[in-house]
């Protein structure tokens, strides 16, 4: 495996290395690596020549600064996964080679819709961060193909905006959440709880499930309400769960039974903030 951290070096390299023939595959995360981050490196290695990830904790995309601060950094372990997993390329930027010019006056990115509700309403600022920093990766390392975790399911779909608004060539792919054996969605955040926390955590999995398996059609707003109520109850500040049309998070009152949807829920525990969501069929 290869370090960069300057973006000038990492395009040189990969210009001279990817010819016709070869495509060039992305994962782009903020380090704190898990076996989701692993399962969409293994994605990218399957089906291109050369995979690149990248780890850099980006400060533009977290509206709460003490969130930023505490973001969990295992760079040492992380280079030793990537190293095992046989991936090609590390991007390990400092923050000055992706904002050369400061952090301040960067694009804005009209999301329309997605920045009015659920995260982009709870989190306001949060997915201009997010497209900031991926416009600027997706600069440098010119991906074929990009991988990213359903987990961040209002993430993908930003980033989907994204590609379209800047008319980048890349194939965006979203690949599916990795659970541990009690269901709890992987997250770097998770390590962040303690253990009478993980044994809590698991209930947003759980709620979200109950929705899956048990929604039919007609008004939807009690169920979520319902679920809401237990994850109070489980000990949770609950920010919404929500249910919404799959294809563009528009936020249903009704269903019609045949519509597929997401359900999706953010909550606090203590001072952690855990999101999940699960696709309905």
């Amino acid at each position: 495996m290869i370090l960069f951290k300057q973006a000038a070096s990492l395009r040189d390299f990969l210009h001279k290395t990817s010819g016709d023939k070869k495509t060039v595959g992305f994962v782009p995360t903020m380090g704190a690596l898990h076996e989701g981050h692993l399962s969409l490196l293994s994605e990218s290695l399957q089906h291109n020549t050369i995979t690149v990830c990248s780890i850099f904790v980006n400060p533009t995309q977290f509206n709460d600064p003490a969130d930023f601060e505490k973001y969990p950094v295992t760079l040492d372990k992380d280079i030793e996964k990537l190293e095992n997993a046989g991936v090609d390329v590390l991007f390990l930027p400092a923050v000055k080679e992706i904002y050369p010019n400061g952090t301040t006056h960067l694009p804005q990115y009209d999301l329309g819709y997605l920045e009015t509700i659920l995260e982009g309403k709870y989190r306001p600022g949060h997915f201009q961060g997010v497209c900031q920093v991926m416009h600027r990766l997706l600069e440098v390392v010119s991906a074929d193909n990009l991988y990213m975790g359903r987990k961040d399911y209002q993430q993908c779909m930003v980033v989907k905006k994204l590609l379209e608004i800047t008319q980048i060539s890349t194939r965006l792919h979203p690949c599916d959440t990795l659970r541990e054996p009690d269901g709890l969605a992987m997250s770097s955040r998770n390590m962040r709880l303690n253990e009478t926390e993980r044994k809590q955590a698991v209930a947003i999995s759980r709620v979200l499930d109950r929705i899956r398996h048990s929604v039919v059609a007609g008004p939807l707003e009690p169920v979520a309400l319902a679920a809401e109520k237990a994850l109070e109850e489980n000990g949770f500040k609950v920010d919404y769960v929500a249910i919404a049309a799959a294809d563009n998070l528009e936020l249903l009152e009704e269903w019609d039974g045949e519509r597929k949807l997401v359900t999706l829920a953010a909550a606090w525990l203590n001072g952690v903030r855990l999101i999940d969501n699960m696709l309905i069929p």
